[in-house]
């Protein structure tokens, strides 16, 4: 008879999760994945292409219905789970019913950080987070009204860069001085600066938030010196945090995430954590290739299959504003690199890769990520870049053989 298996939370995260897992013991368990958004699992990283119109809500759903049902997955998407009781291995839902489980996931994601500043709670002033928050903005805005994203990370970025293509007069404020600083060097987020100011964004960096005025809705951003940028909108893109509520009503083991060993299972017998609500060696992730990692390495658990996961190389594979972007490892370069650069102004590319002890540590790639799944396996690897070193920087295919 097949175990129930619980997944709660119906992301990029569980949908991996289920597709390992159903290649590898289909039939095993009896699946129920619970959701709180009134849609299956979508590719959280084309909300921007939703929000400029570019794709439809419907164009971005990992799987459809069908796939799901296929798999004898009962799918339970807007059934938000409230409570877990282990005790008597059940998870109690917003409705009232609950579920039996023998074995639960958690891949509960995470939420918007709101800023501590007056004003936040004012009508007009919204998140980018989901396809709710998608339909909020889209109806908020329009051609010609003036939107201030809060936040230039990538939510911050892909906002901005919807609302430029809808239309709207669009300001992007960032607190650092720097797009992305977690993610690209000096050289790189200036380019990309360059790029979404050639897209009709206007940024201001080094520029802090003090509070957001209004009447009865949000009129405009203050800034901490004293600058004032008029706004109908006001969308807030300054970080996530772990989802850890559920966990905690579990008895799990929270620190920032909810903490997780090797094989992904939690202080709790039988519970596991993936993707954004996970802490795992003292690390949360919130990146879509991490979850993937997990969710395979906690598959082949469930299935029977000893796996363990040791962590991941931090990476970043988007396009930004319409520009490709790839960042991996240490592309700043710690005492004891060197750095191999190759500019070309002209066609709007830039690549770094840093070198350790004659191995590739680091890589920032910017407009042309070609390449970029190779380079990623040579930081994993480790291997030696001496035999192919000149021919880095060009990539894979003039590499050659040795590569």
């Amino acid at each position: 008879m097949s175990e129930p298996l619980v997944v709660v939370g119906n992301g990029m995260a569980s949908a991996r999760l289920v597709e390992e897992l159903t290649a590898r013991a289909l039939g095993r368990y009896s699946i129920a994945v619970l959701g709180n958004e009134g849609t299956p699992a979508y590719n959280r990283v084309l909300l921007s292409s939703v929000l400029a119109e570019e794709a439809s809500a419907a164009e971005i759903e990992l799987r459809p219905v069908r796939w799901w049902q296929d798999r004898g997955v009962t799918l339970l998407y807007d059934h938000p789970a409230v409570a877990i009781d282990t005790a008597i291995r059940r998870v109690r839902l917003a409705s009232g019913a609950t579920l039996p489980f023998a074995r639960l996931v958690l891949a509960t994601g995470s939420q918007p950080v709101r800023l501590a500043a007056p004003g936040m709670d004012l009508p007009g002033v919204v998140t980018f987070r989901d396809l709710n928050d998608v339909a909020t903005i889209r109806k908020a805005s329009r051609a010609g009204s003036r939107a201030v994203v809060i936040g230039g990370g990538l939510l911050g970025l892909e906002a901005a860069y919807g609302l430029a293509k809808s239309g709207a007069t669009v300001t992007l404020v960032h607190l650092m001085d720097r797009l992305m600083e977690r993610q690209l060097d000096a050289r790189a987020a200036a380019m990309l600066k360059a790029a979404v100011e050639a897209r009709g964004v206007s940024v201001r960096l080094r520029a802090e938030t003090a509070r957001i005025e209004g009447a009865s809705r949000a009129e405009a951003v203050v800034l901490s010196d004293g600058r004032r940028i008029a706004a109908d909108m006001v969308v807030v893109a300054v970080g996530v945090r772990p989802n850890t509520a559920l966990a905690q009503s579990a008895g799990a083991a929270i620190n920032r995430g909810v903490m997780v060993d090797d094989r992904l299972e939690t202080s709790v017998a039988g519970v596991y954590a993936i993707g954004e609500c996970a802490e795992h060696r003292g690390q949360c992730y919130g990146l879509v290739e991490p979850a993937y990692e997990q969710a395979r390495v906690l598959a082949a658990n469930l299935a029977g299959q000893a796996a363990s996961y040791a962590g991941s190389v931090l990476s970043t594979n988007l396009k930004v504003s319409g520009v490709n972007v790839f960042s991996a490892g240490d592309f700043i370069g710690a005492a004891g690199t060197e750095a191999i650069v190759l500019s070309d102004p002209g066609l709007g590319t830039y690549k770094k890769f840093v070198i350790q002890d004659g191995r590739l540590t680091g890589a920032v790639l910017f407009g042309d990520s070609a390449d970029s799944r190779w380079y990623l396996d040579l930081i994993r690897s480790g291997r030696p870049v001496a035999p192919f070193r000149s021919e880095l920087a060009f990539g894979r295919s003039l590499a050659g053989p040795l590569a």
